[in-house]
């Protein structure tokens, strides 16, 4: 089975399985604060064509208008039931639509907002050579990146200066051995790491 049939033959079965959870989560976004359920920013995709993501909204609805691309700590502008959906990893599950757009994988190095990417071209220009992903070793090593950049007195400099350039290490090492397994291992440890 090729990579697009099974990120398609996936992202479809999760959808259905996952509707009546996906309905309650936008049933809670919307009575937990005013806006729309679903949050949508651009992001860079392969070769470097931009395209929309889909994740449901975990901030106040005019969050862009109060503070940078970056949340980290005690954000004010995460919701109730937006702490819940980013510790539980539900608020990535819209992008199964991306991947049934053929703009994501299941498995691949997590996208990027434009600024970032045209910061560190040369290293994206390797990276973004395949699609971007829901899940990659980035998101096991720094599935508390928020955490971490909330200790940081400069949590900006932070990310930009030290943690990008590992989550980008890890992607080249993504593209230079992905394999059906290898993404078939990803899912597993993804899996297991938000059930813990």
């Amino acid at each position: 089975m090729s990579k697009r049939a099974f990120d398609v033959s996936v992202a479809c079965l999760g959808l259905i399985l996952l509707a009546p959870l996906l309905l309650l989560v936008a049933a809670l976004i919307k009575l937990d604060s005013p806006g729309p359920v679903f949050f949508r920013q651009e992001r860079m995709g392969r070769a470097f064509r931009p395209f929309l993501i889909y994740k449901f909204r975990t901030m106040v609805h005019d969050a862009p208008g109060r503070g940078g691309p970056i949340t980290f700590g005690t954000d004010t502008r995460i919701t109730r039931v937006g702490r819940f959906l980013r510790k539980t990893k539900i608020d990535e599950f819209p992008q199964l639509i991306n991947v049934l757009k053929g703009e994501m994988s299941l498995v691949g190095p997590r996208p990027e907002v434009r600024e970032y990417v045209e910061l560190f071209s040369r290293d994206y220009e390797i990276i973004l050579q395949v699609l971007p992903g829901i899940t990659d070793l980035a998101s096991l090593r720094y599935r508390h990146e928020a955490e971490i950049l909330g200790q940081s007195e400069k949590p900006r400099e932070e990310y930009i200066g030290r943690i990008l350039p590992e989550k980008m290490k890890l992607a080249k090492d993504y593209v230079g051995q992905a394999s059906f397994f290898f993404d078939l291992a990803v899912i597993l440890r993804t899996l297991l790491a938000i059930f813990r």
